[in-house]
């Protein structure tokens, strides 16, 4: 029997996950600690390919192979659901209404396309939890964080802080390298995770659940709200709450981000606030790029989305359900649009190609990371498909 293959698809979720998909596979979002391949591979024990868009596919390891379990990258692993998809025989799906939760095959698969139905179906009867929608990963991201210390089996260690600091409970996780000093961490209402060579400088305040990422780092006296990850090798300050960053992004000085989704390579300046709850306190809407149109959230607090490589000017005040698209300059006097398409350049002009890589490689230079040939193959067909 050759060594079971496991992939990550892209599900129809895909396209409703726009922006934040436009230059990355489904999983490769971060939520909680881990991106969702992580946790995958953490479930199985063994490394997982991603088969994704065309346009994407050349930045991912995908293998044809014949003993393949093929998993939809939408769902969020548990328990449960490892065990049923390990049981699965060969040539047979596993679905919950219509959505294929994995299937297994013995013959070679191309592209996404090609999962198509097969005739032996398992119902999985479970509640299953589907990243369906950009706002999903903030309204989920205070379980995820839990979810994830105990999948990387971590045991709090809160000796391991300076004196200096004060604890209000101890479900502190401190990852080597790590420093914090002269704050406050709060961990009555969740877990407080600080990863690898991250920072907390003086004077901030952390309310759990709470996860600072490999190299990231709060500046000096920045308000940290429960169910907030910042991802590896981004910088904080102000205050933030219920917000994911996905990483090498920056909202280095005061200002509000609550309750909003920030991609990787993106930059608030100073004093850029967020609203995240209308004045009538009512259901939020947010863009969505299948409909064309606005749709409804659901959610009473709904803040920014905003897609990678993005920037902001200083003083930008966003509008609760603010979608910004892939390398969006948005810089005009009064509220943004609701919507920022990508590569605009303020509310009237296009951000040209070459310009954007200039910038990019730029910004990422800072972070020792090349911008790519692929990743400029993946811009320009953003460009061109805008």
């Amino acid at each position: 029997m050759p060594k079971q293959h496991y992939v990550l698809f892209d599900g129809e979720q895909w396209t409703d996950l726009l922006p934040l998909t436009a230059t990355r596979a489904v999983a490769d979002i971060r939520i909680g600690i881990l991106t969702i391949k992580e946790k995958w591979e953490k479930y199985f024990d063994a490394p997982m390919d991603i088969l994704s868009q065309d346009y994407l596919q050349p930045k991912y390891a995908y293998q044809q192979e014949d003993n393949t379990i093929f998993i939809n990258a939408a769902i969020l692993p548990n328990a449960e659901l490892y065990f049923e998809i390990q049981k699965l025989p060969y040539n047979s799906v596993l679905r919950q209404g219509k959505n294929i939760i994995a299937l297994k095959k013995d013959i070679e698969v191309y592209e996404v396309n090609d999962l198509d139905t097969l005739n032996f179906n398992f119902i999985y009867s479970q509640p299953l939890q589907f990243i369906q929608h950009p706002w999903d990963i903030f309204t989920y991201n205070g379980q995820e964080i839990k979810k994830d210390i105990l999948l990387l089996g971590l045991k709090p260690n809160p000796e391991k802080l300076s004196p200096t600091n004060t604890l209000l409970g101890t479900e502190i996780y401190i990852e080597e390298g790590a420093s914090c000093e002269c704050s406050t961490l709060n961990t009555k209402d969740g877990p407080i995770y600080l990863g690898k060579d991250s920072e907390v400088m003086e004077g901030c305040t952390i309310r759990g659940s709470f996860a600072l990422c490999e190299h990231a780092s709060l500046k000096m006296q920045t308000k940290a709200y429960g169910d907030t990850t910042v991802g590896p090798f981004s910088k904080v300050g102000g205050e933030i709450s219920n917000s994911v960053i996905f990483g090498f992004s920056n909202k280095g000085h005061d200002g509000f981000l609550g309750n909003s989704v920030i991609g990787e390579w993106c930059n608030l300046g100073a004093d850029t606030n967020n609203s995240n709850l209308k004045n009538n306190y009512g259901k939020v809407n947010a863009y969505n790029y299948v409909a064309k149109d606005y749709i409804n959230t659901g959610l009473q607090f709904c803040g920014l989305i905003m897609g990678d490589h993005a920037k902001a000017a200083i003083n930008t005040q966003f509008n609760t359900g603010t979608v910004v698209g892939v390398c969006a300059n948005v810089f005009d006097a009064g509220f943004p649009p609701k919507f920022v398409p990508d590569f605009s350049w303020g509310n009237n002009a296009i951000f040209e190609l070459e310009k954007a890589y200039e910038v990019a490689q730029r910004v990422m230079e800072r972070r020792k990371v090349k911008l790519t040939e692929t990743d400029k193959q993946i811009l320009k067909y953003i460009f061109d498909n805008r």
